[in-house]
C-alpha cells in the first residue's frame, strides 16, 4: 500500500471525530439532574474513533513500507485468512440481527446473536457459548436500560410480555 493512501484514512478519521465531537458540545447543556445528556455517548465513541484513528496514524506512520514481493504475497492470500462464506454468514447474521430486533425484542435477538457470532469465530464449547451469549445480554441490559435509560426494543405482542417479565426478573424495570 503506497504511504499516501497509509496515512490518509487514519488521518480523515481523526478530523473527522474531531469536528464530530465540536459538534457535540451543545448537547450537554439539556441534561436534567444526575442524568446523562444526549451528548455523552456520541462523544464517548468519538473519542474512542478519534484515538484508535491516531493509534492507526501513528502505527502506519512507523511501519516501513512494504515491498512488491510482501504486497503481493498479501494480495495472492486474499482476506487474511478469512474464509468468503464465513464472512457471508457474518454479514448475514448483521443483517438479520437488525431486521429481527423490533419485532423479536433485544434480549432475545441479542442472545441468538451473540451465540451465533461466536460459532462463527470458532467458539465449540455449547456452555461457553450459551454463558456468553446469556451473560452478555444481561449486562448489556442493565448498562443501556438500568443505567443509560435507552430504550431497547421490547418487540411486538408476546415477545413484548416475555421482555417486559425478563426486566423485572433482573430488577431493571
Amino acid at each position: 500500500m503506497p504511504a499516501l493512501a497509509r496515512v490518509v484514512a487514519p488521518l480523515a478519521g481523526v478530523i473527522v471525530a474531531v469536528a464530530l465531537f465540536a459538534a457535540t458540545r451543545g448537547l450537554g447543556g439539556v441534561a436534567r439532574g444526575e442524568q446523562l445528556g444526549p451528548g455523552f455517548w456520541p462523544g464517548l465513541v468519538l473519542i474512542g474513533l478519534g484515538l484508535a484513528s491516531a493509534a492507526k496514524l501513528v502505527e502506519n506512520l512507523r511501519r516501513a513500507a512494504p515491498n512488491d514481493h510482501a504486497v503481493a504475497r498479501a494480495g495472492a492470500a486474499g482476506l487474511g485468512g478469512v474464509r468468503r462464506g464465513t464472512l457471508l454468514l457474518a454479514i448475514a447474521t448483521i443483517v438479520l440481527y437488525v431486521a429481527l430486533t423490533p419485532w423479536l425484542g433485544f434480549p432475545l435477538v441479542t442472545v441468538g446473536f451473540v451465540a451465533a457470532f461466536m460459532m462463527l469465530a470458532g467458539a465449540r464449547s455449547p456452555v461457553a457459548i450459551g454463558a456468553a451469549a446469556v451473560l452478555g445480554t444481561v449486562g448489556l441490559l442493565y448498562v443501556f436500560v438500568k443505567l443509560v435509560y435507552l430504550p431497547l426494543p421490547k418487540g411486538d405482542g408476546a415477545f413484548e410480555t416475555m421482555t417486559l417479565a425478563l426486566y423485572r426478573g433482573l430488577g431493571i424495570f
